[in-house]
């Protein structure tokens, strides 16, 4: 089969190139084509912009998106305040002409009610892979130069910020980010949505 891969990230800077078609049958078949030595551990695939495990089966035409692994600090579930600073930092790319953010706070009133604080829980391992899946998905589907969520969980006053979601952008691409969470009436509520419109 002739499918067309699409690196991206770290992975487009090592190759020298973003995009070529190759002959593969499964998802496993695709990285000994590309001749990049050994596969990064923690790879994901993306088939048709829905991620896909080693033994999924292409058809002529599928596009085989390559999304290298996203670590280090730039995916936080933390008990401690966030600064916006820091996870700005996370992002800084020379490559970008931009870096547009998301700052969640609590709000003092929701539907009607006062607020006083909220509670989030999270199970933060679980949660960081997650949020990495979701930073990962929007590197291949927008072409970012990175992406960087930290999030606050426990006890959380009014004004407090309880989400950092920078993006660094090459230039004139992408004008808004923007992330939705749950409400008062939801203390486990956790960051559901994120999305970008381009110009």
């Amino acid at each position: 089969m002739t499918v067309v891969v699409r690196l991206f990230a770290g992975l487009r800077e090592r190759a020298g190139w973003s995009s070529r078609e190759v002959e593969a049958a499964t998802v496993a078949d695709v990285w000994p084509q590309l001749e990049l030595g050994n596969e990064p551990e923690g790879l994901l695939y993306a088939v048709n912009r829905e991620y896909a495990g080693r033994e999924r089966e292409l058809q002529d035409g599928d596009e085989v998106a390559l999304i290298p692994p996203v670590s280090g600090g730039a995916f936080r579930v933390t008990e401690e305040p966030l600064s916006l600073d820091d996870v700005v930092a996370e992002v800084a790319d020379e490559r970008a002409g931009g870096i547009a953010t998301f700052t969640g706070t609590v709000r003092r009133q929701s539907r009607g009610r006062e607020v006083t604080h909220l509670e989030y829980e999270a199970y933060a391992e679980m949660a960081e892979d997650v949020i990495g899946q979701i930073a990962a998905d929007l590197l291949a589907r927008h072409e970012l130069c990175a992406v960087a969520i930290h999030h606050r969980v426990g006890r959380v006053d009014t004004a407090i910020t309880t989400l950092g979601s920078p993006i660094s952008t090459r230039p004139t691409r992408w004008w808004i980010a923007t992330a939705r969470s749950g409400s008062a009436a939801a203390p486990d509520s956790r960051r559901d949505e994120v999305e970008l419109r381009e110009r």
